[in-house]
């Protein structure tokens, strides 16, 4: 089945060749200018992912991005963002953003990132016999995360994660007490390893510990240097 994007981008000469490139990927695409836009086709078209520029004239990204979380609406969204400072991702991460690629960027990591928003959209197949997890539910110290449901606690309080973030904590919790590198962290979640300069991954377990480990509470989340992280009781 052929999957469909919602690209908005209001600068044509790069909507133009990102389109042409999903298209020819084989992607059915609908691409428009503005947020304004973006939102009448979302709602009028219901996409499988949507691509969103974040800095557009009148209605931006983030604003379309909270205005469809704010609806409910879980389609998985991508960013496309100019702003490479760490504070700026998060905005995007925080308005409901499921990933964010920087400009100037490889259409080839578009890609990839699209095929593993789309995977992690997918219905959820059966968990394995071997999952040791009773009733699709996970336990590390006083957290306790559904797998099935998409569901998180820390002390009992419901942390609100986006998909991308409910997806890296369940894979640190379900090989709670291992070092997982960042090769493998990548291959599981991205499905494609963005190199040893790439600041993803690093920013994901930055935002995800401000919810899971705040202030006040022992950490759960370790950083292991050079290796890799590991979700774990100290």
């Amino acid at each position: 089945m052929t999957n469909t994007v919602l690209l908005a981008e209001d600068d044509r000469a790069i909507r133009q060749a990102l389109e042409r490139a999903l298209t020819l990927e084989g992607y059915r695409v609908t691409a428009v200018p503005d947020g304004i836009e973006a939102l009448a086709a979302i709602h009028r078209e219901r996409p499988d992912v949507v691509v969103l520029d974040v800095m557009m004239p009148g209605v931006d990204g983030l604003q379309v991005c909270r205005v469809l979380r704010a609806e409910g609406d879980r389609t998985p969204i991508l960013m496309l963002t100019a702003r490479v400072e760490t504070a700026d991702r998060i905005e995007g991460l925080d308005a409901g953003a499921d990933d964010y690629v920087a400009k100037p960027f490889e259409v080839e990591e578009v890609f990839a990132r699209l095929r593993a928003l789309l995977r992690r959209a997918a219905p959820a197949e059966p968990a394995a016999p071997e999952d040791t997890a009773i009733d699709g539910v996970l336990e590390v110290a006083d957290l306790h995360l559904d797998s099935s449901a998409r569901r998180v606690w820390r002390g009992g309080t419901e942390l609100e994660l986006t998909r991308t973030e409910f997806d890296l904590l369940e894979l640190l919790a379900r090989n709670a007490g291992i070092v997982l590198d960042h090769a493998t962290i990548y291959a599981r979640i991205w499905g494609y390893d963005f190199g040893p300069g790439s600041k993803n991954l690093a920013v994901y377990i930055g935002y995800l510990r401000r919810k899971v480990d705040p202030e006040g509470r022992a950490p759960l989340i370790h950083t292991v240097r050079g290796v890799g992280y590991s979700l774990r009781e100290e």
